[in-house]
């Protein structure tokens, strides 16, 4: 089983943006009314699009690597297969204590305010101390059912 997620901001965030940007455009326009309006806009708009890009162009991704190997990729990070021993969904509501007063400081944290739920994947590697990886996923069911039918195709 194959899982592939990008973890993008929302396209909506673009309205806010675009009117920030808007109304930067109107107070240079009131305070320099000499200088063409569309200087700012032009400067702005790109740096928006960049923002937006580089927000949400992590990934969440379960296949194969060259070798065969389930291999869980996280943002930068690389995880094999058989190193996992335990995967849980933390759904929405249950965030807050998870990321907060239970967090381990030594987890891996891959966490995305505008996606709700998140996966708990527990690790046994004796060369990392890593306990955990924590990260945000907007399929966390798929996720799960697709880590656990390859732990038990594993086995």
């Amino acid at each position: 089983m194959r899982f592939d997620e990008r973890l993008s901001v929302p396209l909506w965030w673009a309205v806010p943006g675009l009117i920030v940007i808007g109304l930067i455009v109107l107070d240079v326009v009131l305070g320099h009314p000499t200088w063409p309006a569309w200087i700012p806009a032009v400067l702005l708009v790109p740096l928006l699009v960049l923002a937006m890009a580089r927000s949400g162009r992590s990934r969440v991704t379960l296949s194969e690597d060259r070798h065969g190997q389930r291999v869980l990729r996280v943002g930068p990070a690389r995880l094999p297969e058989r190193f996992i021993v335990g995967v849980a969904v933390v759904p929405a509501k249950d965030k807050q204590p998870v990321l907060g007063p239970e967090l381990d400081p030594t987890a891996f944290l891959l966490h995305r305010p505008w996606i709700k739920p998140m996966v708990k994947v527990t690790l046994d590697d004796p060369d990392d101390p890593t306990p955990y990886w924590l990260f945000s996923v907007r399929r966390p069911e798929a996720l799960v059912s697709c880590l656990r039918a390859a732990h038990e195709r594993g086995r």
